[in-house]
């Protein structure tokens, strides 16, 4: 939050963040310097520097063995690491594994280590050691129960090798950060004997429309957990001798080992019951809106910000007791921030500022209140910790925002950095992620939620906005329905046409709708039903609505009722502050 618009004589008592771009070239290099020197000393995360890779099998031998020894070794001249290789199982002793940070299981088959192996293995990764599995690791053991909850899931069956789409989930963890959301690839694609998702954190997942002879749905292909005492990094991914050649996958790999190891940091923990806000698709995209100047590109599935300072944030719902997710990065010095807890906005960006909370992202400003990781001018983060979990500009990091009435706390790449009670009244309101200025580059995705106890209606997943409320008479209202007011009004449209819709929960036959708008002006707007949310019919038609409350009387059925505005009504788009359908 650096750029501000021109600051009017009421709100002169806004700190000003524009010092680096104000003061001279040397007094900014001093500012930078000074805030660099006032972050402790973080202990980070131990340099890489010898790992063992364990090759044997007990059963099917794959070709590719050689080819990803060779590959592992390469990436360790490159990266500073040993890399020792063996497919002796007598180097399973305590006194031999406490040398390496990690263990890598390169495509082992069958039972491959003794029960005193076993013991020390086990044992090694309780006193915090770090466990790599590649390909057919997921074939191993299957008599051993401790090792299949380390791996995270067995081998069941794979069709013939063939090309698929890798869909990345998390893109923010250093072993993947680096792949497109689909990365389309030739290998041969295991089948699992249970889904893993709800015991690791899931990289990513096979499209098994993409390819023939999947069985999962659900389909993890790549993972990590914290397992034991350890940390332990699993990939399906690696039959094939080319993919050792191949330094998308290989890079993957390095990651992976980097995680294990624990030379680079990772949120590992499961991620079940998230509500995708904004998934890289111009369909999430559209439930956005943009308030105050500039806004953002969209490409490969990443916000891109310009101008500004404004902000992108979801009118869909208000959220109370969640936690908020969502991956950022800053290409150099930049800025941006994540607000919660703030009122509709009505196209004003400084509303969030004032009555809200920004998440602040700024590595380098000298207040620590306004850094990194601080609660913006109110708290600042533990700088020990936030130095040890923060990836340096051009690389992505990934917040997570919980909000618990008015208990906000911050994580950063798993690893909690501030907690701070507010005395806002920020328990229920809206979120939104920032545009600062031009120069100020910043971008986001990936943003999810998961409230407690509820859920966001499926339709928050994509356009449209859904909501309704209760009224006697009116059993017909979609999950998750407020009663609108003009304080908590919900549906605001900027851009023409646009549309606010229901999900009534089964097909209804529907005999009247009431709208209660913002103004009194006219406005033009048609009633719209569907039986799947695609196909749609108009049932009513107007281009001189009252204003006020239009009261419609109609006939018509369907699951999903939209109205469809396609006249903006005042400055800030139309405000659709109440919808109500009855029915029978």
């Amino acid at each position: 939050m650096d750029a501000h618009p021109p600051v009017p004589p009421s709100l002169t008592w806004r700190p000003l963040r524009t010092l680096r771009k104000l003061l001279g070239t040397a007094l900014a290099l001093a500012l930078s310097l000074a805030a660099l020197m006032s972050v402790p000393v973080a202990a980070s995360a131990a340099p890489l520097t010898k790992i063992l890779v364990f090759s044997k099998t007990a059963a099917f031998r794959h070709g590719s063995i050689p080819n990803g020894i060779a590959a592992i070794q390469r990436l360790g001249t490159a990266n500073g690491f040993t890399v020792v290789a063996t497919e002796d199982a007598a180097a399973f002793t305590t006194d031999n594994l406490r040398q390496y940070q990690a263990v890598v299981w390169l495509s082992t088959t069958g039972d491959v280590l003794n029960a005193a192996q076993q013991t020390a293995f086990q044992g090694y990764i309780a006193a915090g050691g770090g466990y790599v599995g590649v390909h057919a690791a997921a074939d191993t053991e299957y008599d051993w129960p401790w090792y299949g909850g380390l791996v995270g899931a067995w081998f069941s069956s794979h069709p013939a090798t063939q090309q698929a789409t890798v869909r990345v989930e998390d893109r923010s963890n250093v072993s993947t950060s680096h792949l497109p959301q689909a990365w389309t690839r030739t290998d041969e694609w295991y089948n699992y004997r249970t889904n893993p998702r709800a015991n690791v954190k899931v990289l990513a997942r096979l499209d098994e429309a993409s390819y023939t002879g999947g069985t999962m749905g659900d389909h993890p292909i790549t993972w990590c957990q914290n397992y034991g005492g350890g940390r332990s990094w699993y990939t399906g991914l690696g039959h094939t001798e080319e993919s050792y050649a191949d330094p998308t996958f290989t890079t993957m790999l390095l990651g992976g080992i980097q995680i294990a190891a624990g030379a680079k940091p990772a949120d590992c923990r499961p991620e079940n019951g998230y509500t995708t806000l904004f998934d890289g698709t111009q369909a999430t995209l559209n439930n956005w809106r943009q308030a105050g100047p500039g806004g953002f590109t969209l490409a490969d599935g990443t916000l891109t910000s310009f101008g500004g300072m404004g902000l992108l944030w979801y009118p869909v719902s208000t959220f109370a007791d969640y936690s908020l997710k969502l991956d950022w990065m800053m290409p150099g010095d930049d800025n941006g921030g994540v607000f919660i807890g703030f009122p509709d906005p009505q196209g004003d960006p400084w509303k969030p500022v004032d009555a809200g909370h920004e998440i602040q992202i700024d590595a380098t400003d000298a207040d620590v209140t306004r850094t990194t990781g601080s609660v913006y001018s109110f708290k600042a983060p533990d700088l020990t910790l936030r130095a040890a979990a923060l990836k340096p500009p051009g690389s992505w990091n990934t917040y997570e925002v919980a909000l618990h009435g008015r208990h906000v706390e911050i994580f950063l790449n798993g690893v909690k950095i501030n907690d701070y009670t507010s005395t806002r009244a920020i328990s229920t309101g809206y979120i939104g992620v920032q545009n600062d200025g031009d120069g100020a580059d910043i971008n986001y995705r990936n943003i999810r939620i998961k409230q407690d106890g509820t859920t966001v209606s499926d339709l928050a997943r994509g356009r449209p906005v859904t909501v309704s409320s209760v009224e006697p008479g009116s059993p017909h209202a979609g999950a998750g329905a407020v009663d609108g007011n003009l304080t908590t009004r919900w549906g605001s449209a900027y851009t023409d046409p646009q549309w606010i819709s229901v999900d009534l929960g089964a097909t209804r036959t529907l005999n009247r709708v009431r709208l209660n708008w913002e103004t009194a002006y006219g406005r033009a707007y048609q009633i719209q039903t569907s039986p799947d949310n695609s196909t749609w019919t108009t049932i009513y038609s107007t281009t001189t609505g009252d204003g006020g409350i239009d009261d419609v009387t109609l006939t018509g059925s369907g699951r999903y009722v939209r109205v469809y505005g396609t006249q903006r009504a005042t400055q800030w788009g139309y405000s659709l502050w109440d919808l109500n359908v009855y029915g029978t």
